[in-house]
């Protein structure tokens, strides 16, 4: 079933953008050759220091509380746990990317580094979009009525 507040509409429209992303990050990762990850480089600093901290704090500090007052806190503390680990993987992941994107030309071990945590970043992001597609937007598509969800897309856009 599609959603039908406009909250959940932009959150899935990042979500696919998200996994458009995830699809090259692995794709990069997996070539032997580093012009691949440095190709990536730029867009992948951008989304780590940027795009995934906007969409997750939006989500901390907006949505779950929500989801807590509405009866579905344990998704909420669920997902909260795997933003904490992204977060942490992200954070080891981020430097190399930015030297990266700076045209800095990475050694043999700190490119394997890169890899393998690139990879991971992406498999535990992939996993955290799926579930929630599947259960936070079609749990606040119920939970929210038409004045909040406008208060929130506002709220969203002004981030």
């Amino acid at each position: 079933m599609p959603a039908t507040r406009h909250v959940c509409q932009v959150l899935d429209e990042e979500h696919r953008a998200t996994l458009e992303l995830l699809a090259r990050v692995r794709r990069a990762a997996a070539d032997e050759d580093p012009a691949a990850l440095a190709a990536i480089a730029p867009g992948l600093a951008r989304a780590l220091t940027h795009e995934i901290g906007r969409h997750f704090d939006f989500e901390e500090q907006q949505l779950f509380p929500r989801l807590h007052e509405g009866g579905a806190g344990d998704l909420a503390t669920l997902l909260l746990e795997e933003h904490h680990t992204l977060r942490a993987v992200a954070a080891e992941l981020l430097p190399p990317a930015r030297r990266l994107a700076a045209g800095a030309a990475p050694g043999p071990d700190e490119m394997a580094v890169m890899r393998r945590t690139a990879l991971e970043w992406a498999e535990r992001l992939e996993a955290h979009v799926h579930k929630e597609t599947q259960a936070l937007l079609p749990e606040l598509d119920n939970l929210l009525d038409e004045s909040s969800d406008g208060e929130l897309a506002m709220a969203y856009a002004a981030q």
